[in-house]
Parts: C-alpha cells; structure tokens; sequence
C-alpha cells in the first residue's frame, strides 16, 4: 500500500515540507511516484521515517542519521550509547541552571526594598552583582554560616543597612589610608583593620572565625566581584586586593598564635 505526502504528514506529525527536506537530503526518498509524479511513501519507507523521527527526538543531526543509515560499519547501538552520555550529561547542565535560578530567586527575595535613591544613599557605589551573589548562594548552600548570613541580611531595616555601610566606609577609608602610605600588610595597623572586617561580619552576617575569613579574603584576589564588593572599583588600587588578602591571613595567623599561647599557659 502506498500513501501520499499529504497524508504521510497527517498522520506522522511531520510537516509536508520536512518530508521533502528529508528526501532532498537523501534520507527519506520515497520508493515510488503516481501517475501524475507525486511522491508515493511505502511500509517500509513509512518504518524508515519512524527511524528518523526517533533519532531527531534524542537531538541528532541530520548528517548523523544519514551516516547511519548508510555506512553499514556504523554501530546505531554505540551511537544510542553515546547519546545517552550526552543527554545525561545536559541534563545534570541544565538541572544546575535550575539550582542557580532557584538560588538567584532567594538572593533577590532578600534584598532590601529601597527605591533606586534610597539604595544609592544607603550603598553608594558598592553594587549588589547577583551573579556573584548567587554563585556564593550555590557554593556554600550547605553551611550554617551562609544560611545565618542570609537570613540575618533579609531581616535587615533600612536604618540597619545604613549603619552597616556607615561603619564600611570608615573602615574602608582607613585601609585605603594604610595602604597609600605604605604600612606592610603584615604590621599592626593592617592586621588591625582585618580584624575589625572580621567583626563586622560577625557583628551584621554571621560568625566568622579566621579561617572563614582567610577563605573570604581569598576571593578577594580570585574574584574581582567579592572585592567590588569591599572596594568600590573607583577606589581600587593596583596590588589593595592581595594586600587585603595578606591582612587577613596575617591576622588570622595572629590568632592562631595567640591560642597557641592560651593552650600553653594551661
């Protein structure tokens, strides 16, 4: 039995014009032709449109289906197997774009509720990056410290975030004086001022022991948005983020020398 173009589009789902892309490919030529030179689809070119429609499910192309209808060495099975890799390998892909734009959706739902003025008198130039911020959502997604920090920076009140900032740019201030006049990364006044980084985000976010906050000052040099963060770029200097970050590894070299000490005395 013999079935016309029209009517194999019908009942394959396939539109008239893809059925003769296939056959201008050479993937689907029908086996014969009317009276009047229409094209006639048999069975068994009906089992071979099955074929093709299967492949073009799973995502292969076109030029794929064809070589492996035509090579006879071609294994459709080792194909099939390699497309399963592949699509188990987009489908973890796209669930983690899945996991970042439900994380990005809590990192936007704790923001503070201020109109563009507000939130430029309150922030100034530091900028809310929601990539960054979701990234870090994601990265530490399983850390008491990351869920305290926040569910502490959602409860925030608009004079909280204003006394927050107030206390940043001051000690952003002072670290850009240290560092302008030359003070070591390592001296008393550095260490200081990382330590004083190290209690505002214990104070505003979360607990933050020196070697979270050795982990934080990392990023600082790894990721320019977690400086930006810190530093508004208009304020940067070459070389401040490493300075920073070797502030904070000494200081909290510091501590560690310091309940060295303790355990001694005991």
């Amino acid at each position: 039995m013999s079935y016309s173009v029209g009517q194999v589009s019908a009942f394959a789902g396939v539109t008239v014009r893809t059925l003769h892309h296939y056959d201008k490919a050479g993937l689907l030529s029908p086996g014969d032709r009317s009276h009047a030179g229409y094209r006639l689809y048999s069975e068994a070119d009906l089992v071979r449109l099955q074929q093709i429609l299967f492949y073009r499910e799973l995502g292969f192309p076109l030029d794929e289906i064809a070589a492996i209808f035509k090579d006879p060495q071609v294994n459709p099975l080792e194909r099939l197997r390699a497309r399963q890799w592949q699509l188990s390998e987009e489908i973890a892909r796209l669930q983690r774009l899945a996991e970042v734009a439900e994380r990005a959706i809590e990192v936007q739902e704790t923001g503070v509720p201020l109109t563009p003025q507000e939130r430029f008198e309150v922030f100034g130039e530091i900028t809310f990056d929601l990539s960054y911020a979701t990234e870090a959502e994601l990265k530490w997604a399983h850390s008491d410290g990351q869920r305290e920090a926040m569910a502490r920076a959602a409860a925030h009140t608009k004079a909280d975030w204003r006394r927050l900032m107030g206390e940043a740019a001051a000690w952003r201030a002072e670290l850009l004086a240290v560092f302008d006049e030359g003070e070591p990364s390592n001296g008393e006044r550095a260490m200081d001022l990382a330590e004083e980084h190290r209690l505002h985000i214990s104070r505003w976010f979360t607990s933050c022991p020196p070697d979270m906050h050795r982990r934080i000052a990392d990023d600082f040099v790894a990721d320019p948005r977690a400086f930006a963060l810190v530093i508004p770029p208009s304020q940067q200097r070459p070389g401040l983020a490493a300075y920073t970050r070797k502030a904070v590894h000494a200081n909290a070299g510091r501590h560690a020398v310091g309940r060295t000490d303790l355990e001694e005395d005991r």
